[in-house]
């Protein structure tokens, strides 16, 4: 089980775009996460007429690694850290470090 996982609101913790929040559109490889509108880059596209592709300069989301975004805790109000735990039933899931709220509902 990922700490971070896609669909996730997270908050980004370093680079060009600390303190920004967004969500997980993408998990890439295991250490890495594609968020939106965070990492924008140029990518030079060109026109692929069979797939109905236009050419152009297009902005893009790149992979940010995963150790600079923490999951976003909606009670604290910031980033924070993650941790697993054994409910009664026997499912593991996601808390929060800071107050063992539970992430997966």
């Amino acid at each position: 089980m990922r700490k971070i996982k896609s669909g996730d609101d997270v908050i980004v913790l370093a680079g060009k775009d600390k303190g920004k929040r967004g969500t997980v559109l993408k998990v890439v490889d295991a250490d890495r996460v594609v968020v939106e509108n965070i990492n924008i880059a140029k990518k030079h596209q060109k026109p692929n007429p069979q797939r109905g592709v236009s050419g152009g300069i297009m902005d893009r989301p790149m992979p940010i690694h995963v150790s600079n975004v923490a999951l976003y805790n909606p009670q604290k109000g910031a980033g924070d850290r993650v941790g697993f735990k054994f409910l009664a039933d026997g499912t593991k899931v996601r808390v929060f470090k800071s107050n063992g709220e539970v992430v997966d509902a």
